[in-house]
């Protein structure tokens, strides 16, 4: 018995030397779901704008570069007019890694990195040259970089322009605006903005403004030029004043499962292609706004500049001062690029 327990030990040792020897010289298995280095893969971008939208055009670049650069063996799908669903349902799938990447509004990104809430603050930014001073300085990268605990890895800013008002009675000056039921964004920051500007904030969806400002419901809203005309608002608001109380990027995402499971050189290349890809992106957004302005003035909208902005300014001060030290860090960032 004991002769016997010394040859199913002494076999033992014999069976586990062989296979230490045969896993000499081999590689490590690559972790699972790993993608290997060269290995083809297809990334789907989900779009909440229509095909032509600058946004999207900014996307289906980034496809084109990223096509290019890897000769065919990474490939970028756009998904335009939410095909893949709503912002705010996208971006979960994307956390999830049930969709590799999106576009999106910065604005709702405040709730994975409250530094994005800064974005919503009125009248901070003096033009879009400070805006993407600010946007390209160390603390823009820190704000992308931020929502990497989220499980989102961002990778480039897309313009959107400049929020303004508009609505159904004439706006000339700071003080049409009071009084008047304005809708928007269901957002803290915008209800105070509202307030201390002497309206009455509305929050609804999107798709119920049309309805809204037919039927008198609301009185005006705010947004930019492109998305003015888009939605077919000036047919009830023909009143649009230049204000541009806000300016709030978008912003390009990869889901960081799928991030993290590409190499260094794919991960490499991909960054660039974004970052790339946001030349073109504002120039079809520059262009795309002049064509929208005169589609709308053609359309008999009465457009008005605001040629002093400091009454508006003056009139939120409350507003940035309630916030200050939420957003110190990024208003100081603010400050700095405005020298």
């Amino acid at each position: 018995m004991r002769s016997k327990k010394l040859a199913t030990a002494v076999l033992s040792l014999l069976v586990a030397g062989s296979l230490l020897f045969a896993g000499c010289g081999q590689k490590q298995a690559a972790p699972a779901g790993e993608k290997k280095e060269g290995a083809k893969f297809t990334l789907r971008l989900a779009e909440t704008h229509p095909p032509d939208y600058p946004t999207t055009l900014g996307d289906k670049k980034f496809a084109e570069l990223v096509g290019e650069r890897s000769n065919g063996r990474i490939k970028v799908e756009v998904f335009p007019s939410a095909q893949l669903g709503e912002e705010k349902a996208v971006i979960e799938q994307v956390q999830l890694g049930a969709i590799e990447m999106t576009r999106v509004s910065s604005a709702p990104l405040a709730e994975f990195n409250k530094q994005f809430g800064a974005m919503s603050l009125p009248y901070i930014f003096d033009n879009d040259e400070h805006l993407w001073k600010f946007l390209e300085g160390p603390m823009g990268a820190q704000m992308l970089d931020g929502l990497e605990k989220s499980k989102m890895k961002g990778l480039a800013y897309y313009d959107s322009g400049a929020r303004s008002f508009y609505g159904r009675t004439p706006l000339k000056s700071l003080n049409d605006i009071k009084g008047l039921k304005i809708r928007v964004q269901q957002n803290k920051i915008n209800m105070d903005m509202m307030s201390a500007l002497g309206a009455s904030a509305t929050p609804m969806g999107y798709g119920e403004v049309f309805s809204a400002l037919q039927t008198g419901v609301i009185d005006a809203a705010e947004n930019n030029y492109p998305s003015y005309y888009s939605s077919n608002h000036y047919q009830s608001a023909k009143n649009f004043i230049l204000d541009k109380h806000q300016r709030v990027p978008e912003v390009l995402l990869i889901s960081k499962i799928h991030w993290d499971k590409m190499s260094d050189d794919d991960k490499k290349l991909i960054k660039q292609a974004a970052m790339d890809s946001v030349k073109f992106q504002r120039e079809a957004w520059a262009k795309y706004e002049k064509e929208s302005e005169a589609k709308l003035r053609e359309a008999g909208v009465t457009i008005t500049d605001v040629p002093d902005v400091k009454p508006w300014q003056d009139a939120v001060k409350p507003v940035i001062e309630k916030y200050q030290a939420d957003f110190k860090e990024v208003l100081d960032a603010v400050a700095q690029a405005r020298k």
